[in-house]
């Protein structure tokens, strides 16, 4: 398991995550909820690693290092120039010290061009591309920053179906996602950042409560202003 606890992150002056605690096990999928400026990025880049001048701590409760046994997935994953699909990921397996295998069995499910270069991808091969690393390779947790971005739909449903099959097997998957239909269909958890803070926590059993509490909590205002807009029958 990992365990991250009482983390306050800032750049400068500007504080962006305070005093989160929050545990990712293994054979589990946890969503990451909020909006933009949430500080869900900068979570996720503290857990792995990324950036180290935070309070707080994140641990692996075997006491196994966390990035040898972590994939990361960053929201805009970014590919060499002149290198092909196919030597990007030669290159991140020697990068971790892994044979080069096969790819032909995960490319027959993701379809990439693998002889041409990632730059002159589309962003969703690139999407593509950069899942595609973490697939061929033996994690005990993935760490996804909105992995469905830029999918088209049958991609979309693809990998829904993968990140149940790697829970089944016992991987801990953290993943943030702006479809929150997605992650209440995905998630056995999720965790509602806002203002760099946790403030609410779901199970599975009280999902159907999400969508109206986030409304309710960050949003009224707003929603009040379209009701007015679009006043219910009978109101006009």
């Amino acid at each position: 398991m990992i365990e991250i606890r009482n983390l306050s992150k800032a750049f400068g002056s500007q504080p962006v995550l305070h005093d989160v605690s929050l545990t990712l096990q293994t054979g589990t999928l946890h969503g990451l909820v909020g909006a933009n400026g949430a500080g869900k990025t900068t979570l996720l880049h503290c857990l792995y690693g990324l950036h180290a001048d935070y309070q707080g701590t994140v641990v692996e409760t075997t006491g196994l290092p966390i990035r040898a046994h972590t994939g990361l997935l960053p929201y805009e994953p970014y590919f060499y120039p002149r290198l092909t699909g196919r030597e990007y990921l030669e290159f991140t397996l020697q990068a971790r010290g892994r044979a080069v295998g096969d790819f032909n069995g995960w490319n027959q499910l993701l379809e990439l061009p693998l002889d041409q270069y990632a730059e002159e991808y589309s962003a969703g091969m690139k999407k593509k591309l950069a899942l595609l690393a973490l697939l061929v390779q033996p994690f005990r947790y993935l760490i996804l920053d909105e992995p469905f971005n830029g999918l088209d739909l049958n991609a979309n449903l693809l990998l829904m179906e993968i990140l149940r099959r790697l829970r089944g097997q016992g991987v801990g998957i953290l993943l943030t996602s702006h479809l929150l239909g997605s992650l209440t269909e995905l998630c056995d958890e999720l965790t509602v950042l806002a203002d760099g803070t946790v403030r609410r926590r779901y199970t599975a059993a009280d999902f159907g409560h999400v969508q109206a509490d986030l409304l309710d909590e960050f949003y009224q205002e707003k929603l009040a202003q379209v009701h007015r807009l679009l006043p219910a029958e009978g109101q006009v």
